[in-house]
């Protein structure tokens, strides 16, 4: 049997995303804590290539409402099936866990709960309030699902006041059949406008992956759409299949075209922009953070 050639590129990543195996002591304790506290982690779940670089640095996004995702979106290894039950001291959990590290920023993001009347908005609030309780000065992000059809529950999240609210695009409008089945493409966008409309202070934020098949004018068209939900930060970064029964990466993009996006979006308006062959949604987020209020500060002097 014959070979093709997507095929051979599953099978031969380029020297420019290879990462070492974690080994260091500080990742070791970033692990035994989120075993201690019974805590999931995206960096482990969706198999994330930087969690060495990460969990060394005792950054971690915490995954809450369970581990197991009612959705089955062809680009994801988070499990699909029958949700776990919510847990109730999962915030307290949280919270203990940003606390003992000594997070200036954490990531919050969850599976999709489709089963729950909310979507599970009301426990993100929950989280959000008790990390403020005990660590106040720590900026909090969120890296919500999209709550396709539940009504009031970006108001839920948004009154909780998270210092970024992340929602990813994830990829063009084309490919939402083929990756991202059960999500709306314009409903994720009707999601970010929401956010600025109801709190103009909350950065907002999306990312998207590439390599699954789209264009290059896809992406500059998917740019547009962005900043007319007024998203001000912006995120790309290659995909990689985490097994063979997932979406094929189509090809990998070179670092000179990550380079290219970059440039195009930050000439279209973005306050940020990552764009790297590693990059990921909340890879560098605490950094990220500080570069986005320098950005709008610089931004609010250039307009007086």
């Amino acid at each position: 049997m014959t070979t093709s050639p997507i095929a051979e590129k599953k099978l031969s990543k380029p020297e420019w995303i290879r990462v070492k195996a974690p080994v260091s002591k500080e990742y070791q304790e970033t692990k035994d804590l989120m075993r201690r506290l019974k805590l999931n982690t995206v960096c482990e779940e969706a198999a994330c290539p930087n969690i060495g670089e990460c969990w060394a640095k005792k950054h971690a996004t915490v995954m809450i409402l369970g581990s197991v995702c009612t959705r089955a979106c062809r680009f994801c290894n988070v499990e699909t099936g029958m949700p776990d039950k919510l847990d109730p001291h999962e915030p307290e959990h949280v919270a203990e866990a940003v606390q003992a590290m000594g997070l200036n920023h954490v990531v919050i993001t969850s599976v999709d709960r489709d089963d729950l009347d909310d979507g599970g908005a009301q426990h993100f609030s929950r989280v959000i309030k008790a990390i403020r309780a005990t660590s106040p000065k720590t900026t909090i992000e969120v890296l919500t699902p999209d709550f396709l059809r539940k009504e009031g529950a970006i108001e839920v999240v948004v009154e909780a006041k998270p210092d970024v609210y992340n929602h990813n695009l994830e990829t063009v409008a084309r490919l939402y059949p083929s990756v991202r089945p059960g999500a709306r493409y314009f409903h994720s966008l009707s999601l970010l406008k929401k956010v600025k409309e109801l709190d103009p202070s909350i950065f907002t934020k999306s990312g998207v992956m590439v390599g699954l098949g789209e264009t290059k004018s896809e992406i500059f068209q998917l740019m547009d759409d962005l900043r007319s939900a007024e998203v001000d930060f912006m995120t790309i970064g290659q995909y990689l299949q985490p097994t063979q029964k997932h979406h094929e990466v189509m090809r990998f993009v070179p670092p000179e075209e990550f380079a290219e996006y970059a440039s195009m979006a930050r000439g279209k308006g973005f306050l940020l922009v990552s764009s790297s062959p590693l990059t990921r949604s909340s890879y560098h987020a605490g950094a990220d953070f500080q570069r986005l209020q320098e950005a709008r500060q610089k931004a609010l002097a250039q307009s007086l």
